[in-house]
């Protein structure tokens, strides 16, 4: 599994020459593709994402645009079928999606000890999974399949960098502001009944914070510019590798000096988040990195690594995080209940369809304690969430069973096990993102923006050692 080598995806080809060959392609001429009047610059739907996220958020469109500009992508890629490529052990992702379009034939399928029935906001559930995992794979090749000279590695990094911008701005203003929201234009546009869908609602109305009262008292939960909470930390852990690099690593001057800022304030709705996986991922990716850094660099880098030790090390400890980590602690809340239901979970799973799962989450019977049990008026969390949520584990396991669950992680296995030793700061950046997904697996439903950035990520770490292997010297960090 140490050698990665490229997987060429051959398709049917028509008659007509193929524009992405060599010599047939005139954005891949000498001149390169920036010397071609009236041709968009390679890259340019990525651009459209994340430059102008925040606009799309506030209309409605934050997670439309990501389907939308997917179309673009996927033209180009059937522009260049004839020479179409891809990562090593692509074949493991390609069974995942197949698995999980074979889903739909269990969609309706009544599980052991959950409501029987189910309308067809299943099926729309189950469309919105899918497309999210055809985006994903999209972006993948998108980026996998434009080099270095058509679109750089570290205009990709910029663009991640800006959208840790957006999502550092969108937790201050959901700490400073939690009531704020937003009636978008979308929603206006949507019919009365279909508007009021929770699950549509939560995909087109902008909020900027979720309240809780884990700590016994009213405690906003930052979201903005996402639709939930958890995806705001998935969104900072995934996003902040690639903003070190490019705003505080390799910047300059006032470039460097207003990352730094924006870093420190980051930190606040990171702390008052009370966000656990977040903070148990950011010591994961501190702890991997300065790992990382002195096999890389030798002795030379183990005092450097030591003294940035002591210094995150004395911040901390005079932060309020400490306290906000004890105070989280001695309020659990939820751990019981996430235990149960992982444990229903995996067991209705393997008992009813534990090779193929049911295609989607089911709503429990009563709650997880009785038949008898369930939400009722003034006492919400008398219920219990579907199964197959909280946590993407669970809904791959319960959703596509084991053979969907195993392809889903021995893909990205394959991806962090061929990249880990590499010396490039984008695979240290994307290795940082991959454990933070195996944590956030077990916590966190990473369908939408998370699992993009991840996809983003393995896509520019296969680049990274792609072109270091084509160069005389390999690219140290």
């Amino acid at each position: 599994m140490a050698n990665d080598k490229t997987i060429a995806l051959p398709l049917p080809l028509p008659s007509t020459p193929d524009p992405s060959r060599p010599g047939t392609d005139p954005a891949r001429s000498p001149q390169g593709p920036a010397a071609q009047p009236g041709r968009l610059r390679p890259g340019w739907p990525l651009s459209v994402i994340f430059l102008a996220f925040p606009l799309w958020w506030m209309l409605g469109l934050g997670a439309l645009i990501f389907m939308v500009m997917a179309v673009p992508m996927a033209l180009y890629l059937w522009r260049r079928r004839e020479r179409l490529v891809a990562p090593g052990g692509f074949g493991v992702w390609l069974l995942f999606l197949a698995w999980v379009m074979l889903g739909v034939v269990v969609l309706w399928a009544d599980a052991p000890d959950t409501e029987p029935g189910g309308g067809v906001s299943r099926l729309l559930v189950f469309g919105w999974r899918m497309a999210w995992y055809l985006c994903c794979t999209i972006v993948l090749l998108y980026i996998a399949n434009h080099d270095e000279r058509e679109l750089p590695t570290g205009r990709i990094g910029g663009l991640l960098g800006i959208m840790f911008i957006f999502t550092t701005v969108g937790g201050l203003v959901g700490s400073f502001l939690p009531g704020l929201q937003i009636t978008s234009p979308f929603e206006l546009l949507l019919p009365e009944g279909v508007a009021s869908n929770p699950f549509v609602r939560d995909i087109v109305d902008p909020k900027t914070a979720e309240i809780s009262t884990i700590l016994g008292f009213e405690q906003s939960r930052p979201m903005a510019p996402f639709a939930y909470a958890n995806t705001w930390g998935a969104a900072y852990a995934f996003l902040l590798p690639f903003f070190l690099i490019t705003w505080v690593i390799r910047a300059r001057g006032r470039k460097r000096l207003f990352g730094v800022l924006i870093l420190m304030a980051s930190l606040w709705p990171v702390v008052y988040s009370l966000n656990r996986g977040l903070w148990a991922a950011l010591g994961l990716i501190v702890a991997f990195a300065l790992m990382k850094i002195i096999i890389v660099g030798g002795a030379k880098y183990i005092s450097r690594a030591i003294a940035v030790l002591a210094i995150g090390a004395v911040l901390v400890a005079f932060s309020p995080l400490p306290g906000m980590i004890m105070t989280r602690l001695d309020n659990p809340h939820s751990n019981n209940r996430r235990t149960e239901l992982a444990s229903q979970t995996i067991g209705t799973a393997l008992a009813g369809s534990p090779l193929v799962g049911f295609g989607s989450t089911r709503d429990v019977q009563g709650n997880l304690q009785s038949i008898g049990g369930g939400s009722r008026p003034g006492c919400s969390a008398c219920g219990s969430p579907p199964l197959g949520t909280q946590g993407h584990i669970w809904l791959l396991i319960f959703a596509h069973g084991t053979v969907g669950t195993l392809a889903f992680l021995v893909f990205f296995g394959i991806r962090f096990v061929r990249h880990w030793l590499d010396r490039s700061a984008y695979s240290l950046a994307g290795c940082c993102v991959l454990l933070s997904c195996a944590l956030f697996l077990f916590f966190y439903d990473l369908v939408e923006v998370p699992l993009y950035t991840v996809m983003i990520a393995v896509a520019l770490m296969w680049r990274a050692k792609r072109d270091a292997a084509a160069a005389p010297h390999g690219a140290a960090l």
